[in-house]
């Protein structure tokens, strides 16, 4: 069975990755992307001064007039690479101001400060933001110094971490967004294997392979190639969409850590994907058994479609229910125990409980494909008419197939 449901996996990756098709497959999401980015882009560019991320400069009021003038004058030959700066307060001689309490406290687009003098400037920030900014402060020092002609200061960093409710608020977006990406990728890939099915049918593909060699064997490989080529394309956007990401200086620094560290968080995002898809994927192959055409897919997968919908919500309103029985229901219950695993990786630092998550959406994985595997071979054997002298022809012609193939000859 293992060897037959490779065979199936195998021929069905190869024959769409190959394919035409597979091409505008894979360029197909990008329309929809370039919408949304020239509408953010749009947004961003109404918002930017709101949003902008300001550094606050707290020193003896010359000096921080100083600092201001040189960094609006590097800005005019530098460009946006400068961070804006605004002007925090004015200390009078021998006066001590904490950056780190108001960082913590303070709302708005405050994200660093700059104290000591000019000549041993200090910045507070953010890991990511500290290194980010370190020599650019300090080139801002030395213009910022009478004539200029200063050499750039060493500027030493004080790292501050977000406050509590700041850290906890920050999770909770990649949480959300985390969920939101697992429910589109799993939705928008699984119909391929609807479409695959109703096209094998139409042209008895599927009831030569399901008589040459177990059914089980034919469902499994045809979920785990869809997979596979899913993988795929996951690996071409994602990889696309860092590069973009990266050339446009935006770095995972920028965003909260997640409770499990980015490393393993992309790796368990990962695998909660392939639990969900082959969850989902099981459930299409045995709608796709049950249709003979593509009016009936689109009208049996509907109501499997919308029922994904409804659990995503559920998933979705579990991360608000931290350790609460709405929390527990979701990662339970198989459709909707992906997206509220994936949240609870971005929310919490513990590793246990997504072992145990993984070996009960692995047993359910099974339970579902058998499943589906019996459905889809009581309805695909019997398929057309007068099944019994058609499943002897395909039996007689399956085998054929299957042996000629296993030689090396077909």
């Amino acid at each position: 069975m293992p060897r037959a449901a490779w065979t199936v996996a195998r021929r069905d990756f190869t024959a769409i990755l190959f394919s035409r098709a597979f091409i505008f497959f894979l360029l197909g999401p990008l329309f929809p992307v370039a919408v949304m980015a020239l509408a953010g882009g749009v947004g961003a560019q109404v918002q930017s001064e709101a949003a902008a991320a300001n550094v606050g400069i707290a020193m003896p009021g010359g000096e921080l007039d100083a600092m201001l003038a040189a960094r609006n004058e590097l800005a005019n030959r530098i460009g946006p690479a400068v961070p804006p700066m605004i002007a925090l307060e004015r200390l009078e001689p021998g006066e001590r101001f904490d950056p780190r309490a108001v960082l913590e406290s303070r709302e708005g687009s405050l994200a660093g400060i700059v104290t000591g003098t000019l000549a041993a400037p200090e910045l507070t920030a953010t890991e990511g933001r500290a290194a980010r900014w370190q020599g650019m402060i300090g080139l801002i020092a030395a213009n910022a110094a009478e004539g200029g002609s200063r050499p750039v200061p060493p500027v030493s960093t004080r790292i501050v971490a977000t406050s509590g409710a700041s850290q906890n608020t920050a999770r909770l977006h990649t949480a959300q967004g985390g969920q939101l990406l697992l429910f589109l990728l799993i939705m928008l890939l699984a119909s391929m294997v609807l479409s695959n099915l109703v096209e094998e049918k139409g042209n008895k593909i599927i009831e030569i392979l399901a008589a040459a060699i177990p059914m089980d064997a034919v469902f499994v490989g045809k979920l785990f190639a869809m997979l596979g080529i899913s993988a795929v394309g996951i690996a071409v956007w994602g990889t696309t969409g860092f590069a973009i990401l990266a050339a446009g200086g935006v770095s995972l620094a920028d965003y909260a850590n997640p409770g499990v560290g980015w490393p393993m968080f992309f790796c368990l995002f990962a695998v909660y994907f392939g639990m969900g898809y082959l969850l989902l994927g099981s459930i299409f192959l045995a709608i796709g058994s049950l249709a003979t055409t593509v009016r009936e897919v689109q009208t049996l997968s509907m109501p499997a479609t919308m029922f994904q919908i409804i659990v995503f919500f559920l998933a979705s309103l579990a991360v608000t229910d931290r350790n609460g029985w709405m929390e527990a229901a979701a990662i339970l219950f198989p459709l909707s125990s992906p997206f509220a695993m994936v949240a609870r990786a971005a929310m919490d630092e513990a590793l246990w409980p997504h072992v145990l998550a993984l070996a009960w959406q692995a047993l359910c994985v099974a339970i579902f494909v058998r499943v589906g595997s019996n459905l889809f071979r009581r309805r695909v054997m019997k398929s057309g008419p007068q099944g019994a002298k058609r499943e002897s022809l395909f039996s007689r012609l399956g085998n054929a197939l299957f042996s000629r193939g296993s030689s090396g000859t077909a």
